[in-house]
């Protein structure tokens, strides 16, 4: 799996509640001085929750197709607070496509709503928590998701990994993006648990 440059060490502990890819709003639009952040070209607004910034992501049309599909679109936008570690398309296209047939089928809702909210931990962990975590676990942290399982967290050559069950793994490639009733952070892969 190839590792991204974007999320360094020194970008980690850089971090506070703005990320690389924000910028400040002209006065003249509408959000006024809203800090947002931009997912592949698209503004993802702070104001607004989890599931209508996803729906304005060009890449996480599967990601948000399979939210619905698993009923947990009231969920995510409610008020929470939650991490996302939101898999982009790419990371869907990635497993193998009777899997994911298989998972958007009624019948799998169930497992379907475990591997997706295994991909959310409860409160608004920022980089620079996760960072803190990593350092204060010698390396390593452990933190529970939405689903009941761990995920473990670590840095690998100056990226943020994150490691699930049965040796799947994934690298965060964009931090911070905030959100009304949380944050997410943009994962170049699906973390499976114990299905």
């Amino acid at each position: 799996m190839r590792k991204p440059n974007l999320f360094t060490i020194s970008a980690i502990a850089a971090f506070s509640f703005t990320t690389a890819g924000c910028m400040t709003m002209n006065d003249d639009m509408a959000m006024g001085d809203e800090q947002i952040a931009y997912v592949d070209g698209a503004a993802m607004y702070p104001s607004k929750n989890i599931v209508e910034n996803a729906m304005n992501s060009p890449v996480h049309t599967t990601l948000v197709a399979a939210v619905k599909q698993a009923g947990l679109v009231d969920t995510l936008m409610g008020p929470g607070p939650f991490t996302v570690f939101a898999p982009t398309d790419a990371a869907f296209a990635r497993v193998p496509e009777a899997m994911r047939n298989s998972l958007m089928m009624d019948q799998n809702r169930a497992k379907l709503q475990k591997l997706l909210t295994y991909h959310v931990v409860p409160g608004r962990i920022t980089a620079a928590d996760l960072m803190s975590r990593i350092e204060a676990g010698n390396g390593r942290a452990m933190i529970k998701t939405v689903e009941g399982e761990d995920l473990t967290f670590m840095i690998e050559n100056g990226n943020v990994m994150l490691m699930g069950k049965g040796g799947s793994s994934a690298f965060v490639t964009q931090a911070d993006v905030m959100q009304s009733n949380g944050v997410i952070h943009v994962v170049n892969g699906v973390l499976t648990p114990t299905l």
